[in-house]
Order: structure tokens, then C-alpha cells, then sequence
């Protein structure tokens, strides 16, 4: 972070906002932190940011992980200041204006929504939510791993998988909501269930391919402005709303998903790593499996098909197989890119390699996703409608609706 000292803590202030103005770049936690404390507060500012954000060099590593959220490249400690004020203009004590609300929902302006909100709701008394800011920073950061990617993820229900949703999935509008359920539900039976029920929300919804724009008013503002706070109260609010914007998908358009929607590699690759990460046996597994960020996804029946699989003379049964390929039926996941002489080949050379060059066995041992289908000696349409028919019954189990 950057260091400035200067004699009066006025032109210090002004310094700050003079540069900040002028397009020097400066977080919003560095101007916070200056418009937070003053130079004669050592105990206050030792007490509330040193000890938080700047306690040794892993305390300051953690907040000054830079990651991609939407369109933005975002420090953890700028998605933290972020998700606090989301959860404070929210306090019905405070009765912020609606229009307010808004204005302190951009990204771009927090370190102003952070001045304004504290002159016209706090009367300027910055040091209310100071011990509150401290208590949901160290809850953050002792639930929020980025890390979690590289890692085996667990199949148990619980803020890792909430984690591996976020972080793997590009999904960092959910931190709000679920920074405010790990300061409000202390129970971890209770917690875990409704973490449950998000994962399930969220991954049936992308399975579906339903529309995400609404996630920033659902997770930044309407989830907790009505205090939603277990898993009946969650289900409740969902079928309580009147434009059905944020439905649930049912199990008929959670199996057409599987069946035909077309999602980006993230997605798809994200949704089978779900699923394999529930359904292996972990005692029988001899191979481990990895972190979401260690697999690729790959077609089993390649886009460019026509040059190893046989030609069509029929044109509804080309355009049928190009829409299916592309469908979760016929993806998986695997450790290791295939050479694009694999890539194309014949379903044979695919699955075993060729030469030097391996192929679906050894780049997707293990995974019980797939590997009941490697030893068909055919792949093609029908084979890809039944893995999606077995993919569906399992995601089915795994996220009841």
C-alpha cells in the first residue's frame, strides 16, 4: 500500500483527494484508510486497520490479492469494503433512501458512497461502524479462499463449495449475501443447509442457462434487506416473487438444460466438476481429484467432426449433431489439453492416443463423470443424449429442489 506522511492532517486530507482526482491510481482502501483515521489516533488506527489489514505480510498478501469480478480487476480488500457497506445500507435503523442505495452500489465510486454515507446517515461519526468494519473483516478473511481452486474440493456441504462458486465460477456477486449469513447464522448445521440450497440455486439456474443480470440486486440488496437467513425462508422469498426473474428451476428444465443449452467452457466445465466432485468414491478413487482450475474442458465429439467421423448426407441430421456436440452430453473434463491431432481424431485414437500422445484415458482417469463412457466402442448422437440423461439424474440428486 502506498506510504505518505505529511505534517497536518487537513492537508493530508486534501493531498489525498488533490491526487485521487488527478487520476493517480489510490484503492479505495488507501483513501479509507486515510479518511478513516487521523495522524494523533496511533491506538484507534493500530487497533481497527493495522491489527486487520496490515498485521505481517500473509495478513497483508490476503487483502491485496487482485482478482477479476465482472469487468473489473478488484483487491479482496476493495470486494470487502464493497460487501460491508452492501450489508450496512440495508440496516432498516437506517432507513437509507432508495436512491441512495443505488448510488452506493457502484463499484466505481465507494470510497464516495463510503463519505456520503457516513455524513448523511452516521452524522459523521466514522467511528460507529469502525469495530464493525474490523469484526466482518476478520470474518472474511477467515472464510473467503481464493485457494480453494487449486485444491480438491470437498463434497461436503459448506462455504469451500460456496468458495469454489465464486471464485471458479466467476461469481463474486454472491460475497455480499454470503459474508452476511456467516455474521448472522452461527449455527453450522443451519449455515451449511442453506449454503446447500445456494449452490443448488445457483448451479441448476446455470445448468438452465437463466439470465444472470438480476444476481447484483439479488445478492447485493434483496436477499438481505429481507433478512433471508435459512434455506424455508430462501425458498420462500423465491416463490413469493411475482415476475419469477429469479426462479428456480424445476427438474423438467433442469433435464432440458442438460440436454440443449449452450454455456461457455467455464460453465460447462464448472457444472461436470460439481458433479464429479459429489458422485466419486473417494475411499475407491486411486487417482486424487484437483483443484477446478487444473481441468480444461473438452468435446468428446469434436467440432470439426466431419473429417474423422463419417459425413452426413443429410442436412437436418448435420445440423442436429453440430447442436448436440456442443451440449454437456458430449463435454468433460480433463487434466490436460489433447494435442489437436488427438483433438480431431477418430473416437478410437481419441480416447487411446496415438504414439506419443495420449489421449481421454489418461487425461481423464478417474473422473466417474466420463469414465463408464471411454469404453464404448461407438460416440455419437443417442450415446450423448444418454450421458446427458445420466448426468441430469445425478445433478438432480445433488441439487434437490
Amino acid at each position: 500500500m502506498l506510504v505518505l506522511t505529511l505534517t497536518k492532517t487537513k492537508m493530508s486530507n486534501k493531498f489525498f483527494d488533490t491526487i485521487n482526482s488527478l487520476g493517480v491510481k489510490l484503492t479505495t482502501a488507501e483513501l479509507l484508510k486515510n479518511y478513516f483515521f487521523n495522524r494523533d489516533e496511533i491506538s484507534t488506527y493500530t487497533t481497527y486497520w493495522k491489527n486487520v489489514f496490515e498485521k505481517d505480510e500473509d495478513t497483508k498478501n490476503y487483502w491485496d490479492r487482485e482478482i477479476t469480478a465482472g469487468r473489473l480487476k478488484r483487491e479482496f480488500i476493495d470486494l470487502f469494503f464493497f460487501s460491508y457497506l452492501q450489508i450496512k445500507i440495508q440496516d432498516k435503523n437506517l432507513n437509507v433512501k432508495t436512491e441512495d442505495k443505488l448510488e452506493f452500489s457502484k463499484v466505481e465510486q465507494l470510497f464516495e458512497s463510503y463519505k456520503k454515507f457516513i455524513k448523511d446517515y452516521l452524522n459523521n461519526d466514522k467511528k460507529t461502524i469502525l469495530t464493525e468494519i474490523r469484526d466482518y473483516a476478520l470474518l472474511f478473511q477467515e472464510n473467503f479462499d481464493y485457494d480453494i481452486i487449486e485444491n480438491e474440493l470437498t463434497d461436503n456441504s459448506g462455504i469451500e463449495r460456496i468458495n469454489a462458486i465464486i471464485f471458479g465460477l466467476d461469481t463474486s456477486t454472491l460475497i455480499p449475501y454470503v459474508l452476511y449469513v456467516l455474521k448472522n447464522v452461527s449455527n453450522d448445521t443451519d449455515r451449511n443447509e442453506l449454503f446447500d440450497f445456494l449452490e443448488t440455486y445457483i448451479m441448476r439456474r446455470m445448468v438452465a442457462h437463466a439470465n444472470t443480470k438480476n444476481y447484483n440486486q439479488l445478492f447485493t440488496d434483496r436477499l438481505i434487506n429481507n433478512e433471508i437467513l435459512s434455506k424455508t425462508k430462501f425458498l420462500e422469498f423465491l416463490e413469493g416473487q411475482a415476475d419469477k426473474v429469479n426462479f428456480l428451476p424445476s427438474d423438467d428444465e433442469l433435464k432440458i438444460g442438460f440436454e440443449s443449452s449452450y454455456l461457455i467452457n467455464k460453465q460447462s466445465a464448472g457444472i461436470l466438476y460439481f458433479i464429479e466432485s459429489k458422485i466419486r468414491n473417494r475411499q475407491l478413487q486411486s487417482t486424487q481429484l484437483l483443484g477446478i482450475n487444473k481441468y480444461s474442458l473438452e468435446h468428446l465429439m469434436p467440432k470439426k467432426w466431419e473429417n474423422n467421423w463419417g459425413k452426413l448426407s443429410n442436412q437436418e441430421d448435420k445440423i442436429k449433431r453440430n447442436r448436440k456436440l456442443l451440449t454437456l452430453g458430449n463435454l468433460t473434463i480433463i487434466t490436460q489439453a489433447l494435442n489437436s491431432t488427438i483433438r480431431d481424431a477418430n473416437w478410437t485414437i481419441k480416447r487411446k492416443g496415438k504414439a506419443d500422445k495420449k489421449g481421454l484415458n489418461t487425461y481423464s482417469a478417474g473422473l466417474e463423470t466420463i469414465s463408464s463412457y471411454l469404453i464404448l466402442d461407438e460416440w455419437n448422437e443417442q450415446t450423448i443424449e444418454q450421458r446427458a440423461e445420466f448426468l441430469y439424474e445425478k445433478a438432480k440428486e445433488i441439487w434437490k429442489a
